[in-house]
């Protein structure tokens, strides 16, 4: 063979490269746009709409009945304030610890496959599903709508994302780091909690944050445990509002004051999980 025939080869193997890389990136560029474009016309849509509904008297009046002007959103926000801290107080040591076991002790072990086995379908099982299991089992017991009741069904949606993020994590941490520690005589538990979750922080708190997100917008859940309260209520062993199962019930109503009520709720899930995120992102980028 010829070096002549042997470049024109090379140089018709070169543009054949060329014109695939141009279709892919193309094709790759037009799906990017494609979703960027809804989400941007989503979030543009919230913003028109939510903040035409905002108001002072959103922060600081129960929910109206129906046809009666005014009113606001502000025993929503409080239910949805109070369920969700305690779901993601309660959720997040779990998941955490339940992640380490699987990532530094559990990856061989019978109860460690188990685990791993029902996180998967934890996961995987529809909010609506975990909503009426728990309404099984706590509403039914109990005999009552709780907000208690919400915070459990809360729980079992941070958890199995919890443990996901912090176990994939935690591996993802050089086993060098672990080895040094070990020859200079560190315990386990030390090294664990001092160097590959400190390690990892940044993605086990971004885990933490997804959770977060997932459950603050989550209506089935709540429908079927705190159900709902007109009234201001902070009483946990009651029925008690929230901003999701509120959003639903004035989005779907004809009153068009209950359906202002339900954009500017949904503009203040939306401006607090962005405002974590970013504040997230923010701390911990000074903590590096």
């Amino acid at each position: 063979m010829s070096l002549a025939t042997l470049d024109a080869g090379r140089l018709a193997m070169h543009k054949r490269r060329q014109r695939v890389n141009t279709v892919a990136l193309t094709l790759s560029l037009a799906a990017m746009a494609f979703g960027v474009f809804w989400l941007l016309w989503i979030l543009f849509e919230t913003f028109r709409l939510g903040i035409g509904g905002l108001n002072l008297a959103v922060f600081t009046e129960m929910t109206p009945p129906p046809q009666d002007e005014g009113g606001g959103l502000a025993n929503a926000i409080y239910g949805s304030l109070m369920m969700v801290t305690l779901a993601t107080c309660v959720g997040t040591p779990i998941g955490i610890l339940a992640g380490i076991y699987l990532a530094e002790y559990g990856q061989k072990a019978w109860l460690g496959r188990i685990t791993q086995f029902i996180n998967d379908i934890l996961l995987s099982a529809p909010s609506i599903v975990i909503g009426l299991f728990v309404g099984w089992v706590v509403v039914v017991q109990f005999k009552s709508y709780s907000g208690w009741a919400g915070v459990a069904a809360l729980s079992l949606i941070v958890i199995p994302v919890v443990i996901r993020t912090t176990e994939n994590m935690l591996t993802l941490v050089p086993h060098a780091l672990r080895e040094a520690a070990y020859a200079l005589g560190t315990p386990k538990w030390k090294v664990i909690f001092s160097i590959t979750l400190k390690s990892a922080r940044a993605g086990v708190v971004t885990g933490v944050l997804l959770a977060v997100a997932r459950i603050a917008g989550e209506t089935a859940p709540l429908l079927f445990t705190a159900l709902s309260n007109q009234f201001w209520s902070s009483d946990l062993s009651k029925p008690m509002a929230s901003l999701p199962v509120t959003i639903f019930k004035f989005a779907m109503s004809p009153y068009e004051n209950w359906q202002k009520l339900a954009w500017a709720g949904v503009f203040l899930i939306t401006m607090g999980v962005l405002a974590l995120n970013i504040l997230a992102r923010v701390f911990f980028r000074k903590q590096h």
